[in-house]
Formats: structure tokens, C-alpha cells, sequence
């Protein structure tokens, strides 16, 4: 007989606590950084005017005007939908990623860039049928501030304000279901492009931050600051295809704003009428809305709350 032990049996991978671990860090993610997020919205979707003119001048501006116009609760405008769906969202985006690394790692745990790529990539393909609902009635409800405003200005009359549920019924009424998703090819390829640099990016930071080989995780600050650091770096790589899809899906136009008949003719239009810059409007915010998102999701999810709560063993990172 031979004298080698035999080998460790596999980790087993339990989707419970993971699902419910995306859920909390999702939701304690969003509550802090949405006025950010929709700041971001509203620069994204103003565009120049022929003279030069814009309706904001800086993010800055653009959160004074806010304020000055709805009161703090303005900020908060369509958080409602985001805290709701959130919750599955993030759920689905960390639990899957995990599921896709741990079935494409080798027999003993290690994974190539290549597989985690794909797993993130994977990750981020499984998200949009939840993503995609979810940002369209987010985004209208954070814009329709930014509408009413022009049409105050131009002297206009505004409208009965919008509600998730009142326009979740007409989108239903006109289109059936799949009028919740406009603007799923533009979000697949945001989402599936940012999560194939980002977790794999991730994933190294976090291990830096493994001193002893007893160690499940790294500290909570270095996860904190994996995930700030990784969600910049994917949020900046991937803005330009942010503007597209958040104009995609932009319903309600003000006064002279463009209608895309499509993704190539938003790129082209763009191009045309704003240059290339305008693909990185509202990137600072972007990245200052995905950073602690990340960086407060990666704590909590890395922190194990629904296996403490639900007495299953905490993963070691692959």
C-alpha cells in the first residue's frame, strides 16, 4: 500500500448562503451610493445643445439642482425599484460567478484567468433577466426630475408624476412582458463586459490580501478595497457602453433630445453630434457609484452573514 493520504475530499458548494449573502450586500450597497447613481443618470442622458448649452454643468451642479428642485428625497428617486430588485440581482450576479469558478477550477481548486473570465462573464449573462427591468424603470424614474425641469423652463405644463408600478403597467399593457426589456442587448453587453474584468480582477486583489494559508478570506478592509478597486477599474472600462444602454432605455426625452432607433445608431449619432468624450459622461460618477457599491458588497458577501446565520462552513477563496 502506499504511504500518501488520500486526497481532500472536494469543498462542497452550497448556493443558500451565497444567494442570500448577494441579496444583503446588494441592498446595503444601493442604499448608500444611489444619489451618486443618479446624478450619473442625468448626466448620461443630457446632451449639447447647438450653442454648447447644457442643463448641467458639473456633476456638482447637477446635485445642487437636484436638491434645490425635489429636496433630499428627490436623491432617492426610483430607489424603491432598485432596493426591490436588487436583491435577485445581486444574488444571482455573486452566487453564479461563484457557481461558474467552482465548476470550471481544477481538481485542486485553482483556476485559470481564462475560466474565471468566463465565469464572470457567465455571471454577468444570468443577471440580465433581472438587471434589465430593473434599470429601465430605475432610470426613468431617476431622469424624469431632470425632463420636468426642461419643460418648467420652456414654460410648459408637466405631467402626472411617473410611478415603477404605473409605468411597469403601461410598458405590460403595450408590449407584454417583453416591454420591460428595451435595452437587454445594450445591458447584456455592459454587464457581461463588466463582470468578465471585474471578478477575475477582483478575485487576484482579494488573494493578495491572504497572508497565512490558514486564512478562508482576507481581512473585511481588503475585500472593501478589492471590490473599490476592481468596480472602478470595470466601471470606467466598460462607461461608454453604460451611456448607450442608459440612452437606450431612456423613454421620456426633453425638449430637442434624440431618439435612437437602435444600438448602432445611438454609437453613430453620438458620435456625430458630441464626440467621442461623450461616451465617458458621467464616468467619475459611475465609478464612484460602482466602487463602494462593490466594495461594501464584496464585505458583506465575504463576510459570511447567511452562513453564520444558516450554520453552513464559510468558502475558501479560488
Amino acid at each position: 500500500m502506499s504511504g500518501k493520504p488520500p486526497p481532500a475530499p472536494a469543498p462542497k458548494f452550497n448556493l443558500l448562503p451565497k444567494i442570500v449573502n448577494g441579496g444583503i450586500a446588494g441592498i446595503v450597497g444601493v442604499s448608500i451610493v444611489f444619489p451618486i447613481d443618479l446624478v450619473k443618470t442625468r448626466l448620461q442622458n443630457q446632451t449639447i445643445g447647438p450653442n454648447g448649452e447644457r442643463q448641467y454643468k458639473s456633476m456638482l451642479d447637477c446635485f445642487k439642482q437636484t436638491y434645490r428642485a425635489e429636496g433630499y428625497f428627490g436623491m432617492y428617486r426610483g430607489s424603491g425599484v432598485n432596493i426591490l430588485l436588487i436583491t435577485p440581482e445581486k444574488a444571482i450576479k455573486l452566487a453564479a460567478n461563484d457557481f461558474f469558478r467552482y465548476h470550471l477550477s481544477k481538481p485542486d481548486g485553482s483556476i485559470t484567468l481564462l475560466n474565471q473570465m468566463i465565469a464572470g462573464g457567465s455571471a454577468g449573462a444570468c443577471q440580465i433577466v433581472i438587471t434589465t427591468p430593473m434599470e429601465l424603470l430605475k432610470i426613468q424614474m431617476q431622469d424624469a426630475g431632470r425632463v420636468a425641469a426642461q419643460i418648467k423652463a420652456a414654460g410648459g405644463k408637466v405631467g402626472k408624476r411617473v410611478t415603477a408600478w404605473g409605468l411597469t403597467k403601461k410598458l405590460i399593457a403595450e408590449n407584454g412582458i417583453l416591454g420591460l426589456y428595451k435595452g437587454v442587448t445594450a445591458t447584456a453587453g455592459r454587464d457581461i463586459s463588466f463582470s468578465v474584468v471585474y471578478f477575475p480582477t477582483f478575485a487576484i486583489l482579494s488573494k493578495l490580501g491572504i497572508r497565512n494559508k490558514e486564512d478562508i478570506t482576507p481581512p473585511f478592509w481588503w475585500s472593501f478595497l478589492s471590490g473599490c478597486i476592481a468596480g472602478s477599474f470595470g466601471a470606467l472600462a466598460v462607461n461608454p457602453l453604460d451611456v448607450v444602454k442608459t440612452r437606450m432605455q431612456t423613454l421620456t426625452k426633453g425638449s430637442g433630445e434624440r431618439q435612437y432607433t437602435g444600438i448602432m445608431d445611438c454609437v453613430t449619432t453620438t458620435m456625430k453630434h458630441e464626440g467621442p468624450l461623450a461616451f465617458f459622461k458621467g464616468g467619475a460618477c459611475r465609478m464612484m457609484v460602482i466602487a463602494p457599491l462593490f466594495g461594501i458588497a464584496q464585505t458583506v458577501y465575504y463576510l459570511g452573514i447567511a452562513e453564520y446565520l444558516l450554520g453552513y462552513k464559510r468558502d475558501k477563496i479560488v
